[in-house]
């Protein structure tokens, strides 16, 4: 490791995604400083392309094919981190995280596909133990402000409480941006994958999923299924699409530090519609487009149309102008076994999926490379809380426009 000329690779830097996050890399942290990167795909003349756009004559690139061992295991060599963002990982993933397992590199990606992740969980969990490798699942918008927000969260019960919140609710306030072709595609393979196999169906309806073996069952989690008042949030609540990934990982971040927070916590998110009739009437309005959504996807022939007419198509996404103007506001609000209730704020100030995942990711990979040793972070499968820690959090706050706050 000591060797391999870069702290990280982006693999995938030609696709939409992939592309903020170099756009963000260079803004930031530029070259010839102390980080050491460079871009990675497919294509030579792509790569050369976005190397041009970038204005950057220097940046290395190293081509790569997702589905071509060999050349990964080449990239391998040269990096510390392989930062992908290549999706759906379920078809263009396996062979990327493989490859990494097996040569001890560090890996992380925004991927929100939960029967891939625990497939890859039970697949390469005791390589990458013995390997070194750190695998770094959900670096975006899935599941980051969630899994940071918990656990933030949860430090200030036990600074100012003295015990951890046995339960936290997480409502969405308020968001605004757009779904890309890459978000659209991975969403509809989902569907059709828990279509085809009753082991996929059995995974996502798991809370527990993402945990390590053996530890894949617990409480009774609470489900926002429909519309229903929620009190301590002071709202309407309706289905937050994001949730049924988010609470894997949130779950995943506790097994991991020995359930500290208790055998039974309870952790659900949900979207927040707002008091009275007209909260109650949005709440109606989001949770009958949801199950549309979800019904339609489920539907060849629906499922056509849906992406005919108005689903993006891979490769597209949100303008820079609807990034800049994107953003999200998520409240937690939780409490103690006693009944004690603390309260907290993150907020991103870009596109949540987009604009926020870019620098989510890019940071992500930078203190995977330059802030987490081996002494402190084995080799395995880990959560950004749990791999990344306080060192992620300040990054998120210094550099990408992220706010951790408690509320009164």
């Amino acid at each position: 490791m000591t060797h391999r000329p870069y702290d990280l690779v982006i693999l995938g830097a030609t696709g939409f995604t992939g592309q903020l996050v170099a756009q963000y890399l260079m803004k930031r942290y530029g070259m010839g400083g102390d980080l050491h990167w460079a871009i990675a795909g497919r294509s030579q003349t792509k790569l050369e392309e976005l190397k041009q756009r970038l204005g950057s004559p220097e940046l290395p690139i190293v081509v790569a094919d997702n589905h071509d061992r060999a050349s990964l295991d080449a990239l391998c060599e040269q990096t510390h981190v392989v930062c992908s963002t290549v999706g759906p990982y379920a078809l263009h993933g396996d062979a990327v995280v493989a490859a990494c397992v097996a040569s001890g590199t560090d890996y992380c990606d925004l991927t929100g596909e939960v029967p891939w992740m625990a497939r890859m969980l039970d697949r390469y969990s005791e390589e990458a133990v013995t390997s070194g490798a750190r695998i770094v699942h959900c670096c975006g918008f899935d599941s980051v402000p969630s899994d940071m927000g918990v656990a933030f969260l949860q430090d200030k019960a036990k600074a100012s409480l003295g015990e951890p919140l046995v339960e936290i609710r997480m409502g969405v306030e308020a968001m605004r941006g757009a779904m890309s072709g890459g978000t659209a595609a991975s969403m509809v393979n989902i569907i059709q994958e828990a279509n085809k196999d009753p082991q996929v169906k059995k995974t996502l309806s798991n809370p527990f999923a993402l945990c390590p073996q053996g530890q894949r069952s617990g409480s009774k989690q609470p489900y926002v299924k429909g519309p229903v008042w929620n009190p301590s949030l002071g709202s309407w609540l309706a289905p937050f699409i994001m949730a049924a990934i988010n609470t894997r990982v949130v779950h995943k971040s506790h097994a991991l530090r020995g359930h500290s927070w208790g055998e039974d916590f309870r952790y659900e998110e949900a979207m927040m519609t707002g008091p009275g009739f007209k909260g109650r009437r949005r709440a109606w309005m989001l949770s009958l487009a949801l199950g549309g959504f979800a019904v339609g996807a489920s539907l060849s022939p629906v499922r056509r149309l849906m992406q005919k007419t108005f689903l993006p198509k891979p490769g597209e996404g949100p303008s820079p102008q609807a990034q800049e103007k994107g953003f999200f506001k998520l409240k937690f609000v939780g409490q103690t076994a006693d009944g004690r209730v603390m309260a907290a704020r993150v907020t991103g100030d870009r596109d949540p999926g987009y604009g926020s995942t870019a620098k989510m990711l890019g940071e992500a990979a930078v203190c995977l490379a330059t802030q987490c040793p081996q002494s402190e972070v084995a080799g395995g499968f880990w959560t950004p809380s749990t791999a990344l820690g306080q060192a992620y959090q300040e990054r998120l706050t210094q550099n990408a426009g992220l706010t951790f706050e408690c509320l009164d």
